[in-house]
């Protein structure tokens, strides 16, 4: 039982172990260090053609999952990948659903430019020609012959109608009348009842007949008003084809490879000689909605709406850092002008999948779920493998508002979602669709091992965390110290902590004290700086904690020994940063039915993995001192000066021993402090904060007596392993004044405490009488012998009794 040696407190890292000067020699690593399991998940998962394979990457944050995915995507996208423009036009014969136009990348920016150059083109020339002396005179000649006509037909019926002394007179436009004339006058009622009944039958009759051929006439003239509106429009088509056809047909003939373009275009050039009214009226609405949607371009009848733009062939790669449905599924703009909300095609506006469409789309979990509505539409979207525009205030609300509804958009992408593995467990109980949709899982790792090559491998990744964060390039010796700390960090000796955040800080702020001394190259004394920086920041509540210590407002004993006494050691975290302290754990014995009561439990203050520790320490105590007899010692045990909860089982070991030294009346040293579990055959168990233990009890020897030379911690054997302990202990230890014991066994740990061999038992179960279990047993004995007397005592009183 022997204190650990100085090279067993903590793992140097051998500077001849790292076959370079500086950083800069190495070659930065494309990849994360130490996650191979992880990145060949996401190999394999980024591989598969087939749907479902999206990837769900597990891990705390920290590890640097976004940053190997995005390296990884950077270096292994496939290239033979098809990438797509995506564009939204009008669909002139239903214009709430606006048509979608699939483009190879770069395409669909080149047939907006294209567009564009031909309705500004037909802005202008379109007024101008239709508003020109040509156009007007063949208009206005084709207009003169209508009218001519009708003029000679109309004229043949008055003619007619005149010889009858009928007049043909206008009553509104296109309303004819005719009317017995009176001379050159037309009959009054008056003087058409003067007739006599022959004359105005006479003329009745012949009325008759001339209405009959005025409706003849009549429907001639609506005839050849058709026949002027075909030969109008056939004017303008020409005229408009003489403006448009040439270059139409010229884009017809760029694009024949993409039948939904040229169908398109063929719409518009039908479209346009129909809709002339557009290039010749002022529309005050469509200025007011150009003007308003912040787009001057007109008319938006025919502009093209590029949703999605790839600007090279590379495959898209988009984070999304706000997954609110809008964002991700895209939405539709609207205008409002004088009161009247307006929207079209034009304002449809793509999403994160849009953009995302053909490649990869990365997002946190936690922030997906925490949108309403976001996370069944994306499912719902990897199932259908489409992506539909849908109003959310139309699915919230019952209202009817009317809005375009734009035609789906084919999705093909690979969804990365990053969470902690809480949130993995939760989706794969609660939501039965997660397993499918989500096939793959990138599970990355916290830790890597130690070894002189994985060694190497961490001083690339830390060259190119340099290089990429731009920082300045570290020595040996600075290496050295951050692989230690990254060793400390993973809480092994032969591990290295895989949590990139904390190493990229450590850097950063290491670079800012070497900037600050005017070096070039970050040392180890940078790194020092800077840790020791980043704990004076933190530990404003630990040192409070240690001044309660100094004043003796804590109550703890660092020197001498004490019955049923012991320093347990506890970790405290506040935000992030832990330390070590030293508790009073105390137990006291009376006469009883040998229950032992826990007070923390007993008043709530104890957790369920603490209670659970103390009812094996009882069970271990019964197998040993109750075997064939009861024990008619009770004891209670607590933590002194605890006024919050107390769980976790690292203080069962300290608990036993005061339990033994309560019950032997064996005094227990105090410049000891003991953390571990034990198991109900008296094996310690291993424990956490091991080195935040043994420094919080080193501190409070400081603060309270001074280093004597005989304090220090027992740890369970096992936690040897994990030893990374700070500088000041070290020193402490390598000049006598502080040690560490390793102890595998109960009886260990009570004979370094309590002076005294624990005893061994012989054959027939006796222990020796000068050994810790041998006081015990005979104390029992005694208890026993004395309960057996007054047994009988009680039996020769009132045999009844018994």
């Amino acid at each position: 039982m022997k204190s650990l040696p100085l090279h067993q407190l903590y793992k140097a890292c051998i500077l001849k172990d790292l076959p370079f000067k500086t950083t800069r020699q190495l070659e930065p690593l494309a990849e994360i260090v130490g996650q191979n399991r992880a990145e060949e998940a996401v190999r394999f998962a980024l591989a598969m053609p087939h749907g479902g394979y999206n990837v769900y990457a597990v891990g705390r944050n920290g590890l640097g999952k976004r940053t190997m995915m995005l390296r990884y995507l950077e270096h292994h996208t496939d290239s033979k990948q098809q990438i797509h423009d995506w564009c939204y036009v009008a669909n002139f014969d239903e214009p709430r659903n606006p048509k979608l136009l699939k483009l190879p990348a770069g395409m669909g920016h080149q047939l907006k430019q294209d567009m564009d150059k031909l309705m500004s083109r037909l802005v202008k020339m379109i007024p101008q020609t239709f508003e020109g002396d040509g156009f007007l005179e063949r208009a206005e000649s084709l207009k003169n012959d209508y009218v001519k006509m009708q003029e000679d037909e109309l004229e043949k019926v008055a003619a007619q109608a005149r010889r009858k002394k009928v007049s043909l007179t206008v009553t509104t436009p296109g309303g004819y009348r005719l009317v017995a004339m009176n001379g050159d006058q037309p009959h009054t009622p008056e003087s058409f009842k003067d007739l006599t009944d022959a004359q105005r039958d006479k003329f009745e009759e012949v009325i008759n007949k001339l209405e009959k051929k005025l409706r003849q006439a009549l429907r001639k003239l609506a005839d050849w008003e058709m026949e002027y509106a075909e030969k109008q429009q056939a004017l303008n088509q020409e005229t408009l084809e003489g403006i448009s056809g040439h270059q139409l047909d010229e884009l017809e003939a760029k694009y024949e490879k993409y039948s939904d373009v040229v169908a398109y275009l063929k719409a518009v050039r039908k479209d346009l000689a129909e809709n002339l009214d557009i290039f010749l009226e002022d529309g005050e609405e469509q200025a007011a909605m150009a003007y308003a949607s912040l787009d001057r371009k007109a008319p938006r009848r025919y502009l093209i709406n590029l949703l999605v733009h790839q600007t090279n062939n590379e495959v898209p790669v988009v984070v999304e850092e706000n997954p609110t449905y809008h964002s991700l599924f895209g939405y539709v703009e609207n205008v409002t002008y004088k009161g009247t909300v307006f929207t079209d095609f034009s304002l449809i506006r793509p999403g994160s999948l849009h953009r995302a469409n053909g490649g990869y789309l990365l997002m946190d979990a936690e922030k997906v779920l925490e949108q309403p509505f976001v996370w069944d539409a994306l499912k719902r979207a990897l199932r259908s493998h489409t992506i539909e525009i849908n109003s959310l205030e139309r699915e919230l609300t019952l209202s009817g508002t009317i809005s375009v509804e734009p035609e789906a958009v084919p999705l093909d992408v690979k969804i990365v979602l990053f969470g902690d593995r809480e949130t993995w467990m939760l989706l794969q109980e609660y939501d039965p669709e997660f397993a499918e949709l989500f096939r793959v899982t990138a599970d990355f790792e916290n830790e890597m091992h130690r070894t002189i090559d994985s060694q190497v491998q961490y001083a690339k990744f830390i060259a190119s965390l340099a290089v990429e964060k731009k920082l300045l390039h570290c020595n040996t010796k600075a290496v050295a110290r951050i692989i230690e700390y990254s060793a400390r960090r993973a809480e092994h000796q032969d591990r290295l902590s895989l949590h990139a955040a904390d190493i990229a800080n450590l850097l950063r702020e290491s670079d800012f004290w070497a900037r600050q001394a005017g070096a070039r190259l970050i040392s180890d004394v940078h790194v020092t700086r800077a840790l020791e920086s980043a704990r004076y920041r933190d530990s404003r509540i630990r040192d409070h904690f240690y001044d309660s210590i100094r004043d003796g407002t804590t109550l703890v004993s660092t020197t001498g020994t004490c019955v049923g006494q012991v320093n347990a050691l506890s970790v405290l975290s506040t935000g992030g940063f832990e330390f070590g302290l030293s508790n009073r754990v105390t137990a006291s014995c009376y006469y009883g039915d040998g229950e032992i009561i826990d007070i923390e439990r007993d008043v709530k203050l104890g957790g369920n993995i603490h209670s659970k520790g103390v009812m094996i320490l009882s069970s271990w105590l019964a197998s040993h001192f109750a075997m064939n007899d009861p024990m008619h010692l009770s004891a209670s045990l607590t933590f002194e000066q605890n006024y919050g909860e107390v769980d976790g089982d690292s203080a069962s070991l300290a608990e036993l021993v005061a339990l033994i030294s309560a019950l032997s009346e064996v005094p227990v040293r105090q410049d000891l402090a003991i953390t571990g579990s034990v198991n109900q055959f008296g094996e310690v168990q291993p424990i956490g904060g091991v080195n935040e233990k043994i420094e919080g009890f080193f501190t409070t020897c400081e603060l309270k007596s001074g280093l004597t030379g005989t304090q220090g911690v027992i740890i369970p054997h096992t936690n040897v392993q994990n030893l990374m302990l700070d500088s000041e202990v070290l020193q402490a230890a390598k000049a006598g004044k502080f040690s560490v014991h390793p102890v595998a066994r109960v009886e260990e740990a009570i004979t370094l405490l309590l002076g005294k061999p624990a005893g061994k038992a012989d054959s027939k179960g006796r222990y020796p009488k000068q050994s810790v279990f041998g006081i015990i047993q005979q104390r029992l004995e005694k208890m026993r012998e004395h309960e057996r007397q007054e047994h009988a005592r009680d039996d020769q009183k009132d045999p009844s009794i018994h």
